[in-house]
C-alpha cells in the first residue's frame, strides 16, 4: 500500500488557491481505500471543519514563523538547497512533521516552498508564471517579488519528481521558462468548486446584504492585475445608457482596496458598486445564480477558476482574451481585451440588454461545465498520482 501526503498551509480567504486545494482534497478522498493511505496535515485550524467531510487521517503541521519568511531567508543566504534539505530535518519544526509521517509522496498544492525545502519526494503545483509574463504590475513585478518568485518555482521544477499545471499553456510556460521535462508536467485544469452544488439559496446573505434586483458580479481579491479600475470605468461610461446598472465585487478588503473605492468615488459610482467583503463558501452560489453575468476583466492566467463557477451555475459570463482563458471557456463566454474600457463597455452593454444572449450563454455554459466534473477531475488525478509513484 502506498502513503500519500497532503500538506493544506492557506487560509479560506486566499480565495481561488484555498478551492483548488479543497478540489486536491477531494480528490485524494476518492481514492481506492485498499491501495491508497492519505495522511492530510493542516497548518490553519480553518481546516478542520473540511476535513470532518472526509475520513482520512489528518494531522497539525506547525509553521509558527517560519513558513514563507524561511524560504526567502533561505533565498537571501546563498545556502544551496541541498545543504538545507539535509540539515532541517534535525531542527526544523515542520519538515520534521513531514518526515515523521514517511509518506511515498507528498503533494504541495499550495505553491509554496515545502515541496523543495522538505527531502521528500514531492508533487508540487505551478498555478502560473505570470511574474515573467506580467511583470508590470507590483504585486508579482517588483524586483523582489521576481527575484523570489523566480528562485522559488526554478526550485519548484528542479526537486519535485512532478508537477500540476493549469492548462497546455501553463505547461508551456514552465518548460520555455526552466527547461522541465515535459514528462514531469501534468496538465491537471482547474474545477469548479465543489461547495456549488449545494442549491440552499442563502436568504440571510441576500436580505443583509440587499443585493440589486440587477447587477454584474466579479469576484476577486483586489490586486491591481485583477483589473476592478477599468471595470468600474467601463461601468461609468454606460450609466447614461443604463441608469439602473450595479456592479457587486467579492473579495477580502485588502491590498489596493482603497486605491479602488477611491476610484468609485471619484467618478460619483458609490452607488452604483457594491462591496461584500469576503463572502463565506456557502453564500457564493446565490451572486452567480442572481446576477445578470459574472465579468472577469483580469490581466493574469493561463486560467481562472471563476468562470467555472459562472458556467456549472448557468451564469452569463464575459472573460478577458488573454493566456488560456479563451480555450477554459470553450466559446461559452463574450471574450473582450481587457486594456480597453470601451471594449469592455460593449461587451457589459450587450449583457445586460439582450436576453436571448444571456440565455444562450447559460446553456453553454452548463453544457461546457458538463464536460469536466469533479468526478472527471478525481479520476484524471488519480491518473497523475499512478504516474508519479510508478516513476519514483
Amino acid at each position: 500500500m502506498k502513503k500519500i501526503g497532503l500538506l493544506l498551509t492557506i487560509e479560506p480567504t486566499w480565495g481561488g488557491a484555498f478551492q483548488y486545494d479543497l478540489s486536491i482534497l477531494d480528490a485524494l478522498a476518492q481514492l481506492p481505500q485498499g491501495e491508497i493511505e492519505v495522511v492530510v496535515g493542516y497548518s490553519h485550524p480553518a481546516w478542520l471543519h473540511y476535513l470532518r467531510r472526509y475520513n482520512l487521517k489528518s494531522i497539525p503541521v506547525p509553521l509558527g514563523y517560519w513558513g514563507r519568511f524561511f524560504g526567502q531567508l533561505l533565498h537571501c543566504s546563498g545556502i544551496g538547497i541541498a545543504t538545507w534539505r539535509a540539515v532541517t530535518p534535525f531542527f526544523h519544526p515542520t519538515i520534521k512533521a513531514i518526515i515523521r509521517e514517511k509518506c511515498d509522496l507528498w503533494i504541495f498544492p499550495s505553491q509554496d516552498p515545502w515541496c523543495y525545502l522538505a527531502p521528500v519526494p514531492a508533487l508540487a503545483t505551478v498555478h502560473d508564471l505570470m511574474h515573467r509574463y506580467e511583470r508590470r504590475f507590483p504585486e508579482i513585478g517588483t524586483w523582489w517579488q521576481y527575484a523570489w518568485r523566480e528562485w522559488h518555482f526554478r526550485n519548484s521544477c528542479k526537486w519535485s519528481l512532478g508537477i500540476l499545471v493549469d492548462s497546455k499553456l501553463g505547461k508551456q510556460h514552465v518548460i520555455d521558462s526552466y527547461g522541465t521535462d515535459s514528462a514531469r508536467l501534468h496538465v491537471l485544469p482547474f474545477i469548479a468548486p465543489s461547495y456549488l452544488d449545494d442549491h440552499a439559496i442563502a436568504l440571510r446573505m441576500m436580505e443583509e446584504n440587499k443585493l440589486p434586483p440587477k447587477f454584474f458580479f466579479y469576484p476577486a481579491q483586489f490586486w491591481e492585475h485583477k483589473n476592478h479600475k477599468r471595470l468600474v470605468q467601463a461601468l461609468k461610461l454606460l450609466k447614461p445608457r443604463f441608469p439602473d446598472i450595479k456592479l457587486v465585487l467579492a473579495g477580502a478588503q485588502k491590498n489596493i482596496y482603497p486605491s479602488i473605492r477611491q476610484t468609485i468615488e471619484q467618478l460619483g459610482l458609490t452607488d452604483d458598486v457594491m462591496f461584500l467583503g469576503y463572502v463565506p463558501d456557502n453564500e457564493m452560489s446565490v451572486l452567480y445564480r442572481k446576477a445578470r453575468a459574472m465579468i472577469m476583466p483580469t490581466f493574469s492566467g493561463p486560467t481562472n477558476i471563476p468562470p467555472l463557477e459562472a458556467m456549472k451555475l448557468g451564469c452569463p459570463c464575459a472573460v478577458s482574451n488573454v493566456y488560456a482563458m479563451p480555450e477554459q471557456t470553450k466559446g461559452a463566454a463574450l471574450l473582450f481585451n481587457p486594456e480597453s474600457v470601451e471594449e469592455m463597455a460593449d461587451i457589459m452593454a450587450k449583457l445586460w440588454e439582450d436576453n436571448d444572449l444571456c440565455r444562450e450563454l447559460s446553456k453553454r455554459g452548463k453544457m461546457v461545465s458538463a464536460e469536466w466534473t469533479q468526478v472527471h477531475f478525481n479520476n484524471y488525478f488519480g491518473e497523475i498520482l499512478s504516474e508519479v509513484l510508478a516513476n519514483n
